[in-house]
């Protein structure tokens, strides 16, 4: 049984090496074969390395993955539970050490579906809190949405974004074989 490490630290001043102990005496200690995945450095919307990682798990690479908590894996609970949902249905064992949940058991399929309601009424609270603000904001006669700040004044460099946009189209059509210039994706 092949499965996947993973451990994610925020910062370049940390280091991994805490949860890749843990995660590979776990793994040593089940007899599981294993690849070790590391990533340093995060934003929120940048995490490479699960990204290539969870490819690998779609591709059927690894039966399970498994991370030394939570909140290694996934920044809120929406992620955790969209990611998590997608590994089980495929039959993609999760386990979390820490929090002693193993998404593959009976008892952690339950943990999970609790998560999930939890999950899923945070999102809802959030979502009636949001529209009573606007109905507020609406009988005080205030325009809808964040209040304009220094930089609404300012036009804004494209530049960039729309080269980073170009390289981001090219890269998945070169991951689907098609292979075009980058000028191509610059109109």
């Amino acid at each position: 049984m092949k499965v996947a490490l993973y451990a994610r630290v925020s910062t370049s001043d940390q280091t991994v090496e805490n949860q890749k102990l843990r995660l590979i005496e776990y793994a040593k200690s089940q007899g599981f074969e294993y690849d070790f995945y590391e990533e340093t450095e995060t934003t929120r919307k940048t995490r490479p390395v699960k990204q290539k990682l969870l490819a690998k798990l779609r591709q059927g690479m690894y039966t399970s993955c498994i991370v030394y908590k939570l909140d290694r894996w996934a920044r809120s609970s929406t992620e955790l539970i969209l990611d998590c949902t997608e590994l089980v249905s495929k039959g993609i064992g999760f386990i979390s050490l820490s929090d002693n949940l193993d998404f593959s058991t009976a008892a952690g399929q339950l943990q999970f579906q609790i998560l999930a309601a939890f999950a899923q009424f945070e999102r809802s609270l959030i979502s009636e809190r949001t529209k009573e603000g606007l109905r507020r904001a609406k009988s005080q006669g205030r325009p809808p949405g964040r209040p304009k700040g220094s930089k609404d004044g300012k036009k804004r460099k494209k530049s960039g974004y729309i080269l980073r946009e170009a390289n981001k189209r090219k890269q998945k059509d070169e991951a689907i074989g098609v292979n075009k210039s980058i000028e191509s994706y610059l109109d």
